[in-house]
């Protein structure tokens, strides 16, 4: 069956000291949605986290395959919305991939789906 990898941007801004009740009512959406794929036929859940903020990732950058990665901070990213966390979904197809997408919990950003390239299939 297809995997599909749900990337989920959203405005960190939002997470940089949330409430109790704000990780609350998010977890809550979020659960709301793994029932939603749960029940949608052959659809499963096989992953997924929420990622930290954009201030604690490195990169590493090479200008061809055999030259050693350059290490940077950050993505450095011009733009409110960051990668904020993913889901690894096994769906039907990329129909029933974006219909699971859009009960994707994200307030102010989007959900890029993205199908899982399998070599050797």
């Amino acid at each position: 069956m297809p995997q599909y990898l749900f990337l989920l941007y959203d405005d960190e801004s939002r997470w940089a000291a949330p409430s109790d009740e704000e990780i609350a009512a998010e977890m809550a959406r979020h659960g709301l949605f793994a029932e939603a794929v749960a029940a949608a036929e052959g659809a499963q859940i096989l992953g997924g986290e929420a990622l930290q903020s954009t201030q604690t990732a490195s990169t590493l950058r090479r200008d061809a395959a055999d030259a050693e990665p350059l290490l940077t901070d950050g993505p450095f990213a011009e733009t409110k919305e960051a990668l904020g966390g993913y889901y690894l979904i096994e769906a039907r197809d990329l129909d029933q991939a974006l219909e699971l997408a859009k009960k994707c919990p994200v307030s102010q950003g989007g959900v890029e789906v993205r199908p899982i390239w399998k070599f050797g299939e």
